[in-house]
């Protein structure tokens, strides 16, 4: 049976952001994720989960400055230094809010620096990663995104995904597969899930077109929910979606799984 995680990042717009972890709680919701905790206290933060029995199921390493467009600086040559600065401080957070596993943005290919020297630069990166959140007992996640939605991403596809593990060499690191983006990006996604379940340790949802909830969008959720448990897949699905009109409005679809 899937369970499913509120990210609380898109959900609950219409309230503060503390307060969603009470909302997610009063929907039914064991566990949440969200980009960042960065902005807040470790006190605060662990304060919402345990006063609501959440889980912190992932959040992402700092990905340099998210207000003014970038998505990630892994791939970055210049940006090594504050790459490592930050994975120290993902496992301080993770470890106060015994998060388990933490997510990679790869960021956005920059102009005239050539490819075979951003993919260089990310697998340098991840090892450091992999093997520093290893010994803290957490999970490194890394998670291709579509290049409709982030134009230039530098990591998009799948087997893209799975090839950059081979190369890091690692036992710790991990797909994070997003439905949504992997819709967009290459379709085929029951036998991609298949094929690639051994690496894949969190996946996340939104349906297509809209990035809105399941339901309302070509994706056939029923099946894959179906599909995704025969697989005996037993992680966390993040609802990374933008509801259609309000969060509370838009949850019927998964009522039938919440607090089964």
């Amino acid at each position: 049976m899937p369970k499913f995680a509120a990210n609380l990042t898109m959900l609950y717009n219409e309230v503060d952001f503390l307060d969603r972890f009470d909302a997610a709680a009063k929907a039914g919701f064991r566990g949440v994720e969200y980009l960042f905790p960065y902005a807040y206290s470790q006190e605060q933060l662990a304060e919402r989960l345990q006063r609501n029995g959440l889980t912190q199921v992932l959040h992402n390493l700092p990905a340099g400055d998210w207000a003014k467009g970038e998505r990630g600086i892994a791939c970055l040559p210049d940006r090594v230094g504050e790459f490592q600065d930050g994975v120290g401080k993902a496992i301080d957070y993770a470890t106060a809010l015994s998060c388990r596993q933490v997510n990679c943005l790869a960021g956005i290919a920059p102009q005239g620096v050539a490819a075979e020297v951003l993919r260089e630069t990310f697998v340098a990166n991840l090892k450091f990663a992999a093997a520093r959140l290893e010994a803290a007992g957490i999970r490194l996640l890394i998670e291709p995104i579509n290049t409709r939605d982030i134009p230039g991403f530098f990591l998009n596809r799948t087997q893209q995904a799975v090839d950059t593990i081979a190369a890091v060499g690692s036992t710790n690191l991990w797909v994070q597969y997003d439905i949504y983006h992997m819709q967009i990006m290459e379709g085929d996604l029951a036998p991609t899930l298949q094929k690639h379940r051994a690496r894949v340790a969190h996946i996340q949802l939104a349906d297509n077109p809209g990035r809105n909830e399941p339901g309302t969008g070509e994706i056939n959720y029923p099946f894959l929910f179906g599909f995704i448990d025969r697989l005996g897949y037993d992680g966390w699905i993040g609802c990374e979606y933008k509801p259609k009109t309000t969060t509370a409005e838009g949850l019927g679809w998964i009522r039938p799984w919440l607090r089964a």
